[in-house]
């Protein structure tokens, strides 16, 4: 396979205004994240930009970026726009899919995702952690990814069956806390992108549901920890401490 990472990013958070930005020990934080990728030595790492200040951010740290139309609605509608106009003649035939405010990222996480799609039958590969803190697990801003993990045979990958904001499964076992990090078959990435939402996607609010909703069969591997999304500037500050270390 011939995969390429792509990174969305854009201005607008309302708990973090101008998050890509933001400086993590004189570099903005989208470039820490561009950087994270380029370890894993993949291949070509692209930014898909909602705006010239991002675009010329990336450039001057010696990285590639493309703008793409500020109004589009999601990450995954903005990477297909910019593979497209990287890639027309689809070279590229599986997308790596990280989020722009993860500058912590083990990059070893990158790679489990991709080899995911070693297996032919897979479409979307992505990671899952553990749920070790009670909270977490009635926690509705922790999706679980429900998966068929028998983890009493030390099983570390497994096809996911659903993912969901309430406390499930119910019985015996660990729950999965999903981890938003997708690898795509190239093919599986334009037929999401294309399909409208589906009904479980708009009520969950999680759009993985509609790839589901699609018959692509999504893979997970399960993982150590979760990374640190950077979504406030207490999260910031935790950044600049874990790279300081």
């Amino acid at each position: 396979m011939n995969p390429i990472i792509l990174i969305p990013a854009r201005m607008a958070s309302t708990r973090l205004p101008n998050k890509p930005l933001a400086d993590l020990h004189g570099q903005p934080m989208i470039v820490h994240v561009m950087q994270r990728a380029l370890e894993s030595k993949l291949g070509r790492v692209v930014i898909a930009c909602a705006e010239q200040e991002i675009k010329t951010a990336v450039e001057k740290a010696g990285g590639e970026a493309v703008l793409t139309d500020p109004m589009l609605p999601s990450g995954s509608d903005r990477i297909l726009a910019a593979l497209k106009t990287i890639d027309p003649a689809a070279k590229h035939d599986a997308v790596i899919n990280v989020q722009g405010d993860l500058p912590t990222l083990d990059a070893a996480l990158i790679k489990t995702a991709f080899e995911l799609l070693k297996n032919p039958a897979t479409y979307i590969g992505t990671l899952a952690a553990v749920i070790v803190k009670e909270a977490e697990k009635t926690n509705p801003n922790v999706v679980k990814a429900v998966a068929e993990i028998d983890f009493a045979k030390n099983q570390k990958t497994g096809r996911a069956l659903y993912f969901t904001r309430t406390t499930t499964p119910s019985g015996a076992g660990p729950l999965l806390h999903h981890i938003g990090m997708y690898a795509y078959q190239r093919s599986a990435l334009e037929k999401f992108v294309a399909a409208p939402p589906s009904y479980l996607e708009q009520r969950e609010k999680l759009e993985q549901l509609r790839a589901l909703a699609l018959g692509l069969r999504i893979d997970i591997a399960v993982v150590d920890t979760v990374p640190l999304g950077v979504d406030t500037p207490e999260d910031l500050e935790t950044a600049r401490s874990m790279l300081q270390k």
